[in-house]
């Protein structure tokens, strides 16, 4: 059996079919790993099928790490070759619409019947630790500019925002408040962008709660870009203002809820410069 590093080719193949996989385990389709296994090792080098359910393991990591959906039943495993990386980001910008595929929870006319999010505590208040492959994971993100991909993906932002909507009107029905639930606003649709928030609700007792929505596909602890102009307005308006971290969003989706000073949950860290002449 072959036991050298796996080759490019190779990589690419493995990633191909990984997300062949993948693209069915999202869509709830039944396959077979196994299938799917045998098929594969006649066109790799020689390698045994333990190698390549690592090597599946492996690419679970890397996806991870690229705040990206996985297959639940490859638990990730680090330590990859760097090549890895880039051959499942070559998938990945050779396949745009998978990224910026939004996946149709509910039809567009029950959103506002939505079931409630399951919302839990942040990372940093979970009593659980950071993985151990934490810094890995953050590298691969940074490197790859995960927090800037999100951000730019419309689709996805847009989709969130509007599940949160649906949440708040549920949330408030289910209080018994139909009169704060017809108030509540989708203000980056309505009103543009530039609020430093998205959604205008309400609490149960009518305190309002100005939200701004963060959506991935990934874990919890994937990066977020966020404005100078939401943290002017989170330092504002502090006891109104909180930011709704949704993840997970490709299955089901599930949330926290960070409120100011955001510094105390996660590191801020400058991404771009004005440049201003002398």
């Amino acid at each position: 059996m072959a036991s050298g590093p796996w080759t490019d080719e190779e990589n690419d193949l493995i990633v191909a079919d990984y997300f062949a996989m993948l693209a069915d385990d999202i869509a709830g389709r039944r396959y077979s790993k196994a299938e799917h296994r045998r098929a594969l090792l006649p066109l790799l080098n020689d390698r045994s099928e333990g190698s390549v359910e690592f090597k599946h393991q492996n690419i679970s990591a890397v996806l991870k790490g690229l705040g990206e959906d996985w297959i639940a039943g490859y638990k990730p495993a680090f330590n990859f070759q760097g090549s890895l990386e880039y051959a499942v980001v070559e998938w990945l910008n050779s396949h745009p619409e998978w990224t910026l595929c939004v996946p149709n929870h509910h039809a567009a006319t029950g959103m506002r019947e939505a079931a409630q999010i399951w919302i839990g505590p942040p990372p940093t208040l979970s009593n659980q630790p950071p993985p151990q492959e934490l810094d890995q994971m953050l590298h691969i993100a940074r490197k790859f500019d995960v927090a800037g991909r999100d951000e730019r993906n419309r689709a996805l932002g847009r989709a969130g925002e509007e599940r949160v909507l649906a949440h708040e009107h549920a949330k408030l029905k289910a209080a018994g408040r139909d009169d704060l639930a017809r108030k509540v606003r989708w203000v980056s649709e309505e009103d543009g962008d530039g609020a430093g928030y998205d959604v205008a609700s309400y609490a149960p007792d009518g305190r309002p709660r100005l939200i701004e929505v963060k959506t991935t596909n990934g874990w919890e602890r994937t990066p977020f870009h966020i404005t100078r102009n939401e943290l002017a307005v989170a330092d504002e308006r502090r006891a109104e203002w909180c930011l709704f971290r949704m993840w997970n969003f490709s299955r089901e989706p599930r949330a926290f809820e960070l409120y100011p000073p955001l510094d105390a949950h996660v590191s801020l860290t400058p991404t771009s410069f004005q440049a201003s002449f002398h």
